[in-house]
């Protein structure tokens, strides 16, 4: 398993931890119809989950040929939006439970040598707001990740 798979796959482990956390793919998961595309979201007959991808990788040499890759992460979640239940602070505490994971487990149980990157420590919350997923009005947010690995 490449460094790159194993990462990913230790994100999702990470995530999948969280409590409540619903659906986790390691990948954006597609479907030609809507049913179908909700199906691979839904957790206790909510949709909500996650996708982690891949969206850049910076590679250094430092002194004695020594390499540093950083992997940029996005990590995508989704919940239906429910005003009933005051689904946004629902949605609020599990992105916080989201960070306060990545937060204890720096290394990600050992796969990567850190994810503080210069002043960036663990999860940084790029945009959280409502969105229009496939067709039903959800709560989202997009995550950032950046972990360092020594080749």
């Amino acid at each position: 398993m490449s460094d790159l798979e194993t990462i990913r796959s230790a994100i999702v482990a990470k995530l999948v931890g969280v409590t409540d956390v619903g659906q986790v793919h390691g990948y954006e998961r597609y479907a030609k119809n809507k049913p179908d595309l909700v199906e691979y979201y839904v957790a206790d007959n909510r949709l909500k989950g996650w996708h982690v991808r891949r969206v850049g990788t910076r590679e250094t040499s430092k002194s004695l040929g020594r390499y540093v890759r950083v992997y940029r992460w996005q990590i995508r979640g989704f919940m239906a939006l429910d005003d009933a239940d005051q689904s946004e602070l629902l949605f609020d505490t599990l992105i916080e439970s989201i960070c306060s994971a990545f937060r204890a487990d720096d290394t990600l149980g050992g796969v990567v040598d850190s994810c503080i990157i210069g002043e960036e420590a663990g999860i940084q919350i790029q945009d959280s707001g409502p969105v229009m997923f496939a067709g039903v009005l959800c709560h989202s947010a997009t995550l950032a990740l950046n972990t360092r690995v020594y080749l």
